[in-house]
């Protein structure tokens, strides 16, 4: 699926070509070059070829005083695969290999993300995301979600967001869940500084609890990490806050031979600070095991071009 056009006219001084971010043309607005070329024959498409992804996971809690911290660490392998444009098919298993206080249930090797999604690009720079499956915080369901970015100046954009989830629980590979759904949505703007690759984004949510509070988010975007701190305040509930960020893992580049299934540790990890300690309100989920702040932001146009003389 076409994600950005990228255009790169060479100046010329004094015979010698010279390189810089002013000769890069990165959009969102694929013009009139994606309507000639959609028709011609893909090479090295995507469709078929499978990733096997794996994904560590670290939590950490502070609630017992004479011990710093609590600590859970999976690793959790997932097969990613396409079968046609603009879907993904994940199917995640956990493999717990450290578990402090996090209890019985945490020390089973037992599904994650068992989820099916499909993208379609629409009109207007506009890209709409829809996922099934089971997600992370023991919740299953539907969840879609709307992005635009305005033509007129892409450094702002607009997304809302809408889930129905209901609770499940896995004991092994035993599956137990509920049927009372919990209705999620969010709605906000993004804005984009490419000075400083610094996003920032104001949002109004209802949470899964039903509470109804605005966040604000401030993330600086690097090449191999993503660093930002967010606030919080909802209805009946104190506020809260703490930072966030991903970094890349290494090796940065991969290969693959044919349609031979390829096996790679996660692109990235990171972890969310919770400062007000705060274990009832605020919660949420993640449709898919490869969201967050870091891959979301891997198409954007002003990190790619300040990025590309750096490559």
């Amino acid at each position: 699926m076409p994600q950005i056009s990228l255009y790169y006219k060479p100046i010329i001084g004094d015979s010698v070509p010279e390189a810089s971010r002013a000769d890069w043309d990165v959009s969102y607005n694929l013009g009139d070059s994606w309507k000639l070329v959609r028709k011609e024959k893909r090479k090295n498409s995507s469709l078929f070829k499978v990733d096997v992804v794996v994904y560590p996971e670290v939590s950490l809690k502070n609630l017992v005083i004479t011990q710093v911290y609590q600590v859970l660490f999976n690793l959790s392998p997932a097969v990613e695969v396409s079968f046609w444009k603009g879907m993904k098919l994940t199917a995640q298993v956990i493999f717990p290999v450290y578990n402090d206080g996090y209890g019985d249930l945490a020390d089973k090797v037992r599904p994650g993300f068992l989820t099916l999604q499909q993208t379609v690009r629409l009109p207007y720079n506009t890209w709409l995301t829809g996922t099934v499956g089971t997600f992370n915080a023991s919740r299953y369901g539907g969840d879609l979600k709307l992005l635009h970015v305005l033509k007129a100046d892409e450094r702002f954009s607009f997304e809302g967001r809408i889930g129905l989830t209901a609770a499940y629980e896995w004991d092994g590979f035993e599956f137990y869940y509920g049927t009372k759904t919990r209705l999620t949505w969010s709605l906000g703007a993004n804005f984009y500084w490419p000075e400083y690759n610094v996003q920032a984004s104001l949002k109004g949510e209802q949470y899964l609890l039903g509470e109804k509070g605005v966040r604000f988010d401030l993330i600086r975007h690097f090449r191999y990490c993503s660093i930002g701190f967010y606030a919080m305040k909802a209805q009946g509930a104190k506020s809260n806050g703490g930072f966030r960020f991903q970094i890349a893992l290494p090796p940065y580049k991969y290969k693959r031979k044919g349609y031979i299934p390829r096996v790679t540790p996660s692109k990235n990890m990171g972890i969310a600070y919770n400062a007000g300690n705060e274990r009832y309100y605020y919660k949420g989920f993640r449709a898919n095991a490869s969201e967050n702040i870091m891959s979301n932001n891997s198409f954007n146009p002003y990190f790619i071009k300040s990025e590309l003389l750096n490559f």
